[in-house]
Parts: structure tokens; sequence; C-alpha cells
């Protein structure tokens, strides 16, 4: 998803980032994962597409009673790892309706209701699975080494569309496929080419998909009528090149589609487009970034997003809000509703009553001749850094994600650091005067690795300020490792080039998404509390300013409650010797009268007239 640059950085409260969504419109950190035995290598039988092949009916299936904004089936974070839940923010708590150690996401709901089919690397391989929610059995429908994910139901549920990472003619990209329930052997591969086509969504009417591709450049919203040749199947119906769009949703009555649109500097929006209005732009539904529509199609669910927080909300098409912002933890899928919350509650009962095993735990230490009850830090064990600790209280912490980073990864980044605990006398670069590092509660990864091709950072702007996501490079790409990356990183290093546009701007869009798999290091570490910082103001003219690659775990204290863990308050109120940089020179000697240490001369002196003397005469010739 291209970003499109903008500039302003403004501060802003997240009280206010809230408000600004009531007036437009959980579980948190598991053990670390041992992966699965890799999945069998079935080839996988596919045929030519045809408009005809996928014998869909053209009737709307009967919608499911209820009020849209009461249950929803949500992808979030369940200690450390993504699980599915029956949620009901405004009855009861989240029932888990999956477990186990690994991630379940993009969960989409069949027509009836009465299935949910989502992508899960509970075999090492990301593959679709579908559960059934009358009995809570899960079979796997797909397998292969690729990725497979965000499934969509035909309306008839006898037909699951979803995207699919494949080899494009010169490089690795995503595809839409098509997978039949009814006959499992029978796969058809929709889209070809080189573009990433992604996120396919069946409409109720039986004959078209609507899917985010790059095939003009940018992200936009595509339609695929199934029932024209490939050379005029493709239509582009958001007409946006100064945007990106993804998610997009259709409605219950197939006439509307929703979709997410994102321009740098402003807050994520949904946006609404009526194929019965032809020759209308779309128009603004509200702030989000994953819409749902209701059973009704009054109504919109969606993901409001901050930088270290995501809530759930809920509006109807005119703008009043039917389900304020609720807190949610790494959200990635969102998906219909359910009026049948009492019967999982009893079906998913074991799963619901599961208590995880904390992702980490602290380990208490008896650190002794500490005056005033004060805390220390600990020495991270084979860890290069400048001064290789951090706090007492996160160090457990750090040291499991640092694990959870290897498994998922296959590398151990977190071994090199640019900076960990500061100690005061260390003087940091300019605008860290009130660092985290110097309270032991953050670390920085070290840089070098960005150069070595290993990681990539994303810019999002969030409530006024600029932040970064770091993805990192998994050493095995054959699917086992990491997902497909779906935006276009910004080159920081682009700034030491020679293009004076790409100086004063900070760096540069890089040309394409890379491919193969990566891990989204931010949202990994945030699972562990770890949290990101802005960027400064100046960060465009000043590498370091960017902050990039700087992490908090402040365990909900602010920076001058962290400092005093560790130091006295004297250290805010107690002046700093600064040495001068040369000596002062001694008093001037003085002796009789006055004169100077060192004679200087003021004028140049007038010379004395050189005395020629005059010569004798010897006078002759007179006799006295």
């Amino acid at each position: 998803m291209k970003r499109i640059p903008a500039s302003g950085h403004g501060a802003a409260v997240p009280l206010l980032f809230i408000l600004a969504a009531l007036l437009s419109a959980c579980v948190r950190p598991f053990e670390a994962a041992t992966p699965s035995p890799a999945p069998s290598k079935t080839p996988r039988s596919t045929v030519t597409p045809s408009p005809t092949s996928t014998n869909t009916p053209t009737k709307t299936p009967t919608p499911l009673p209820g009020d849209m904004s009461q249950t929803y089936i949500i992808s979030m974070d369940d200690n450390g790892r993504n699980h599915l839940f029956a949620y009901a923010p405004t009855k009861s708590a989240p029932i888990r309706l999956t477990n186990g150690l690994w991630d379940d996401i993009d969960p989409a709901i069949s027509g009836d209701g009465n299935k949910v089919v989502f992508a899960s690397n509970r075999n090492a391989y990301w593959d679709l699975y579908v559960l059934n929610l009358a009995d809570g059995q899960t079979t796997r429908i797909t397998d292969t080494p690729g990725f497979d994910g965000s499934p969509g139901w035909s309306p008839d549920s006898q037909w699951i569309t979803y995207e699919s990472m494949s080899d494009g003619q010169t490089r690795s990209v995503m595809q839409i496929n098509i997978y039949s329930v009814a006959n499992p052997g029978q796969n058809i591969q929709l889209t070809s080419g080189d573009s990433f086509n992604q996120e396919p969504v069946w409409s109720p009417l039986g004959r078209q998909l609507a899917f985010v591709s790059n095939r003009s450049g940018h992200d936009e919203i595509w339609l695929a009528n199934l029932d024209q040749p490939e050379e005029s199947r493709y239509t582009n119906i958001s007409q946006s090149p100064n945007s990106a769009e993804n998610h997009p949703a259709w409605s219950p009555d197939g006439k509307k589609l929703a979709w997410t649109q994102h321009i740098e500097g402003q807050p994520d929006a949904i946006y609404i487009w009526d194929s019965s209005q032809a020759g209308q732009l779309p128009r603004r539904a509200g702030s989000g970034d994953w819409p749902t529509w209701s059973a009704s199609g009054n109504e919109i669910a969606t993901r409001l997003s901050g930088p270290n927080d995501q809530y759930l909300l809920a509006y109807t098409l005119d703008g009043a809000m039917s389900l304020p912002p609720v807190p949610v933890q790494n959200m990635r899928g969102l998906a219909g509703h359910l009026e049948r919350i009492s019967k999982l509650a009893n079906i998913f009962a074991k799963q619901a009553q599961l208590s995880p095993t904390p992702l980490w735990q602290r380990q208490m230490r008896t650190i002794e001749n500490i005056p005033g009850q004060r805390e220390s830090i600990v020495k991270l064990e084979d860890v290069n850094a400048p001064h290789p600790f951090l706090h007492q209280a996160v160090a457990d912490s750090f040291n499991t994600l640092r694990q959870r980073l290897i498994e998922d990864t296959g590398w151990d980044v977190l071994a090199s650091l640019e900076n960990a605990y500061t100690p005061l006398t260390t003087t940091l670069d300019p605008g860290g005067g009130q660092d985290w590092l110097f309270t032991g509660r953050a670390f920085a990864i070290n840089p070098l690795t960005l150069n070595a091709g290993w990681m990539v950072v994303t810019r999002e702007e969030l409530e006024g300020r600029l932040y970064w996501r770091i993805f990192l490079k998994t050493v095995a790409q054959d699917g086992s490792q990491g997902e497909p990356m779906r935006v276009i990183p910004w080159d920081l290093t682009a700034r030491y080039g020679l293009n004076p546009t790409d100086y004063d701007q900070g760096g540069v869009y890089a040309s394409s998404i890379p491919s193969g798999y990566w891990v989204d290091l931010t949202a990994t570490a945030l699972k562990f509390g770890w949290e990101r910082i802005p960027a400064q103001d100046n960060w465009r003219s000043y590498f370091k300013g960017t902050l990039f690659n700087e992490f908090v775990l402040n365990n909900g204290i602010d920076w001058r409650t962290a400092m005093l863990k560790l130091y006295p308050p004297d250290i805010f109120i107690t002046p700093t010797v600064i040495k001068p940089p040369t000596a002062t020179l001694s008093a001037t000697p003085k002796g009789y009268y006055y004169k100077t240490a060192t004679p200087t001369l003021t004028s140049t002196p007038t010379m004395r007239p050189t005395y020629t003397p005059v010569p004798s005469q010897t006078i002759t010739g007179i006799i006295p």
C-alpha cells in the first residue's frame, strides 16, 4: 500500500483521538510457540479460469436477524497469539473460539451463519481452515507451502475466495484464488501477473468479486465481473491515485461497497460506493480502517487505530454512534454478527475458560546495598551494547521478546543494540534530554540492520505525529516463517544519496513492495508491552531524530517517576558542573609602578638622529 507523503507534525492527545472518532461517526500479552511439523506438500489442483466456472446462484441470502452492534467474530491478541473470539461488548466478555500456540486471523462468516473460514499457521504454514460453529470442529481446506489468507464466502457457501502467494513473472506476488467447497480438488487462480491482488470479497449478488490491487501503481479497489471475459473482466471503481485503499466490504444487498481510504497526515476513513448511483463519487461514512456491515445494512463496525492501541466501534450510516470505542489488542480481522452467543458459550466453554500462561513473569531479584530502597538495573546476557543493562522490572520481558523474535524470524535481532540503559553521565544526542533510555526501560535496535537489508520501516502518521513500523526479514523464505508484506517501505538511507529532494524529505518510498516473508516487529513487541515512540520534528534533517528503532516499556508510569525508581530526587535540582573548554588565565603580575606581563609596543618609536662628528681642519701659514 503506497503511502502519500504529507507534511505537518502537530501533537495530539489520545483522548482527543477518541473524541474525534465519536464526532465523526482483551485480552493481553502466550508462551513462545514451537512450530508444528510441516504439512504435506500436496500439489494444488487448478483449472483454467472461466467466467462460468463458479456456478454460483445469483439470489441474495436471507440476512441473519439481530443488531450488528451487538456481536462480532474478531481476531485479536490472546496473550501473545491471535485467536478468534465471539465478542458482544455490550453483553459479555469475549468468548474464545480457537486456542493454541499459533495465530488465527481473517475470519469470515458463511451466508447461513453456521461456519467461519479463517487463516491459520497452526501447521507451521499459513493455510485456510473452516470452523463449524454447531459443534466446534475445525477442518483444513488448503495445504500449500505459500501464504493463504483473507478468505471470503460465496453467497451459497459453496465457494471460498482468498489471497495466495504466487510466483509472478519477475517476483512473488499475491493473487486471487477461488476454492470449491463441494469439490475440494477444484481450485481456480483468478488473477495473474506481477501486481499484488489481495483481500477479495464476494458480492452477495454472486457474480462479482471486489479486491485490492496495485495494478494501476497504487492500492485501489477493483471489481472482477465473473460474467465477462478476462480482457474486460476488471474495473477500477475507487479511481483514487492520491490515496491508498484496502479492506473492501459488501453491504448485505450487494449494492454498496465500503472500504478504507488512507492519506498520510489524515485519519483513516471509511468510504462507501453505491453501484446504483452511477457517476457519483464514493462518500465518506466515518473514521476507521476495517469496515464490516450489519445484517440490516444500516450500520458499520470498524477498527480505529492509534500509535500503540486499537479500538472497536460502530456507527449508523447517518453518523450516529451505536458502539463507543472499545479497546481491543492487535485486531486482525472483523466479521459479521451472530445471535447464537449464548449457545457458543456452551459449545466453546473449554476454550473460553482457559487461562493461558503469562508471556513473561518478572523474576524477583535481591539486590543489596541500594540506598533509599530504590530499584536497580540488571545485566543482559550475550547482548552487545554500550551498556547492556535494563531495569529489573522490564529485563525479563526483553529476554522473552528476544526469544520470540528468534523463533519467528530465525535470527537474533536483539543480540546487538544501539543503546539500552544509558547512565546520567552519558550525553545523548540533541533532543534526548528526557529519553527513556536514562530510565533503563527502553532499548534501541542497531540501525545497521537497516543497511544490511534485513529490516525495513514503513511510515504511519497517527494523532498528528509520525511513527514507524519495523519489519524483519525471515531466514526461512519458504512460507514457514513470517507473512508477505503489504505496504511499500520508506527508505531512510536514501537521504545519503545525491538527490537533494530525497535529502530534504528525509528519504523516499521504495520502488515496490519487498518480496518474500517478513515479521512485524512493532506488533510483536507491543504484545510484550514494548511501545514505539514518535519521531522528533527534525527527523527529516537529523537521522537519529527518527527514533524509529527505540521501544519503551513504561509499566504505566511517567518519565520522572521512572527516574526516581533509580535515582534520588537530587538529580532534578542539583546543577551539573560543566568544565569550561579552556583553563582560566592567572592574574596579571604587577611590579613597581606599572608594567605588563608581556611588553607590548603601542606605537613605532622614532629613532634618535645620528650624530655625525665634523672633521677637524689644519690651518697653515699663520704664525702666532
